[in-house]
């Protein structure tokens, strides 16, 4: 079986810092492969956070729908342990992104695993998909532009 291969961006402009649970490990002992999409969820969900939106019940129905994810296993993460997730952003289209993840060891930088989720602008009132307009001003100034995302002001690798 072939092995999925994920290049990561040159640089990540976003992180955020998570430590591992024990709800978070599974019965090897281990972070569970629902744990790990569950970190990369939750770096997604603070950054969208820090550009003031939430992946849904905005004032005005946006929202944004994760379509697709891929994960890659680099190595096993316990109970415990402090993770650095990193973000950014790339493959920007009318519709959303793609955001990628790259999961470190925060005490010694040993990569954990690498990811990718696609989203896209949802109109949850409307139940549909709709071009770039609402959060991309805000979160992803550049979209217009197609280019990787500005950095933001919290939690950012200068």
């Amino acid at each position: 079986m072939a092995r999925v291969q994920l290049e990561l961006p040159t640089r990540f402009r976003y992180y955020t810092d998570l430590q591992v649970r024990v709800a978070d490990v599974n019965y090897a002992r281990h972070m569970g492969n629902d744990a790990v999409l569950g970190f990369m969820g939750e770096a997604r969900a603070r950054f969208l956070m820090t550009a003031g939106i939430q992946e849904s019940h905005n004032p005005d129905n946006s929202g944004v729908v994760i379509t697709d994810s891929v994960i890659v296993y680099k190595a096993e993460v316990f109970f415990g342990d402090r993770v650095r997730v990193h973000l950014e952003g790339r493959d920007f289209n009318k519709y959303g992104c793609d955001l990628v993840y790259l999961m470190e060891n925060r005490d010694n930088g040993k990569e954990l695993a690498r990811g990718k989720t696609g989203m896209v602008f949802f109109d949850y009132r409307e139940k549909r998909i709709y071009r770039r307009r609402r959060h991309s001003k805000r979160c992803f100034p550049n979209i217009t532009r197609l280019q990787p995302l500005p950095p933001v002001a919290h939690e950012v690798i200068t």
